[in-house]
């Protein structure tokens, strides 16, 4: 395994929400604690899951007690899962610690009808009956304003957020661009003989169409407007993330304060398990080098991590890989990384930062991520180097 190379010291760390380090845990608020996505409230990858990036590894569909030493007295709840394979185009697993499968079944229930209308609502490819959501919108740029949910409200005002705190770096108005690709890779994929690139030209007249400004956001009249008839939305980078955060704070509203929300790799920790552990998750190995399948393991403790990687979805042209992660100035994938993980106590921002880190040389991604408390980051490179934030290594489980 590749050494950890440090360029902060390791002394100086951050933390968000509870960030466990050996058998301690310590707790501050974050900058983005204002805005963490409730509805109401709430501010915002549609990444296909073509192989897992981050899988749980305490997942089982096997139920057990669970004990809690506290008072001296027994906790009886029992840890019951679920899979869902309709959501957000990947397999959605939800793990939750209950006194029974009635109080673990209404949970599930919940997770599932309020993660299904996100689909919905986020959906860029279809268009359902009484939602009007993402394709609404788009197919009605420089016509009309659109009245939609809250909801879609608050992702695109994440949205503008994350625009603004990476430079551009992660853009939900690059749907033109990203179209185009999208186009190319299923081709590809579909008759891989005659798989082709984007002609540059072609990508360069999308990328006219991909300014952010030029989306108009009313909340007076809860409505958002594409002033750029050839503009459209793509909220891939934190659509999945913002909604695994929004439904797992329902969940904590109902009661619940033992879980766990995996979607597509997203993974979201609602608390500890009963006796305490942190829920353990594996941080994929994004290179095909016969190596071990996870290179580290992370103890989450209400936290999400994250992670972006060339191996998610991608298609083969001449013998070269070309996956979905697109820089938004050369409007070509980069190779500088295989992966970019990143852990913090929102799903929502890590999602997207996840990607924006993806696309920022190393050198400004580190001073980004050094400036916003509670937010680390591993860099895999594609020859096996890794290098992490200041704190990164602190939450790296030795269990």
């Amino acid at each position: 395994m590749a050494s950890m190379e440090h360029t902060v010291p390791a002394g100086k760390r951050r933390t968000e929400g509870r960030l466990r380090q050996g058998s301690g845990s310590y707790t501050v608020k974050d900058r983005f604690q204002t805005a963490r996505y409730r509805a109401g409230r709430i501010q915002g990858k549609r990444r296909i899951f073509a192989g897992s990036v981050l899988w749980a590894l305490a997942l089982s569909l096997l139920a057990q007690p669970a004990f809690l030493a506290g008072c001296g007295r027994a906790d009886r709840r029992e840890r019951f899962s679920s899979q869902y394979y309709d959501l957000f185009d990947t397999v959605t697993v939800f793990t939750a610690y209950a006194d029974s499968k009635e109080t673990f079944d209404r949970y599930a229930d919940i997770m599932y009808h309020e993660m299904l209308y996100y689909h919905q609502l986020y959906d860029i490819y279809h268009e359902y009956e009484g939602v009007p959501n993402f394709m609404t919108v788009n197919r009605r740029a420089g016509a009309e304003p659109v009245t939609v949910d809250e909801k879609i409200l608050a992702l695109l005002e994440k949205g503008v957020e994350l625009y603004d705190l990476t430079g551009g770096s992660v853009n939900i108005a690059m749907g033109s661009v990203l179209s185009v690709w999208h186009d190319y890779r299923e081709a590809g994929i579909a008759d891989p003989d005659h798989a082709q690139l984007p002609p540059p030209e072609l990508l360069r007249e999308a990328a006219e169409h991909t300014d952010i400004r030029k989306v108009r956001i009313d909340r007076e009249n809860s409505s958002v407007f594409l002033e750029d008839p050839q503009m459209s939305l793509d909220v891939g980078a934190i659509a999945k993330g913002f909604a695994a955060e929004m439904v797992c704070e329902r969940l904590e509203e109902e009661g619940m304060d033992s879980g766990m929300l995996n979607v597509g790799g997203n993974v979201r920790a609602i608390g500890t398990k009963p006796d305490g552990e942190a829920w353990m998750v594996g941080i994929q190995n994004p290179l095909e080098d016969g190596g071990e399948a996870y290179l580290h393991r992370i103890g989450l403790d209400d936290m999400a991590l994250v992670t972006s990687g060339t191996y998610q979805r991608f298609y083969t042209v001449a013998g070269v890989r070309y996956h979905h992660i697109i820089h938004p100035e050369t409007l070509m994938p980069r190779d500088t990384y295989a992966s970019v993980s990143v852990l913090c106590a929102d799903s929502g921002l890590a999602d997207g930062l996840s990607t924006a880190f993806f696309n920022m040389e190393y050198e400004d991604g580190l001073e980004l991520a050094e400036r916003l408390d509670g937010v680390e980051v591993l860099w895999i490179y594609p020859d096996g180097t890794e290098k992490c934030s200041s704190g990164f290594q602190n939450m790296i489980s030795e269990k």
